[in-house]
């Protein structure tokens, strides 16, 4: 059995749209299966209006730690050269480069601060 949010996940969907039409909370391996293999009609359109600029989901992953969540990217997301977790502390993350200069961006998934290091 999956949840409705894994089955999103596959079906490279929003979670609103599992909702809206219809994607039970819990599933069968097997009839994701058979959805994945002969899609509905709104699926089908889903997938040819999709443009590929932007994934629908990513997996985030701390670079310290290795706890890893998918989610869906925000327009506000910059490239970040590494995600970590919130509580960890400055010591722990990656070391900025000589010259650079690090932007922190909090907010991202539902524990991770996103770094940029910049050329300075």
């Amino acid at each position: 059995m999956i949840t409705r949010r894994e089955a999103a996940q596959i079906l490279d969907i929003p979670l609103e749209m599992a909702t809206r039409h219809g994607i039970p909370p819990r599933m069968d391996d097997a009839d994701l299966a058979r959805l994945q293999a002969d899609p509905p009609g709104w699926l089908v359109q889903s997938r040819a209006n999709r443009t590929g600029k932007r994934p629908v989901w990513v997996q985030l992953s701390c670079s310290v730690c290795g706890y890893t969540e998918a989610a869906r990217p925000k327009k506000w997301w910059p490239e970040f050269t590494f995600i970590a977790c919130e509580d960890h502390r400055v010591r722990e993350l990656p070391e900025l480069p000589a010259g650079a200069v690090r932007t922190e961006y909090p907010g991202v998934g539902s524990r991770f601060i996103g770094v940029v290091d910049a050329a300075g």
